[in-house]
């Protein structure tokens, strides 16, 4: 079963990036913080904002990434 709070995380990344882009990014950023997708929590999401904010930057320029980022962080 999907965790739900990585779907959120991809409904929260599809507008900004796309939805394969948000789901390889759950997939990476997950792997980051040494979970999975079905194994992320809330308290990672501090972790995951930060690590997602330094990689959109170089995708969709700084103001769409520390939104992106927020708005990630803020699902805590």
């Amino acid at each position: 079963m999907p965790n739900p709070l990585a779907q959120r995380i991809e409904e929260t990344l599809c507008p900004v990036i796309g939805e394969v882009l948000a789901s390889v990014s759950i997939e990476v950023e997950s792997k980051r913080v040494g979970k999975t997708p079905e194994t992320i929590e809330r308290s990672d999401l501090p972790d995951i904002a930060v690590n997602l904010l330094t990689a959109l930057r170089l995708v969709v320029g700084e103001e769409l990434a520390e939104s992106a980022a927020r708005k990630v962080r803020e699902l805590a």
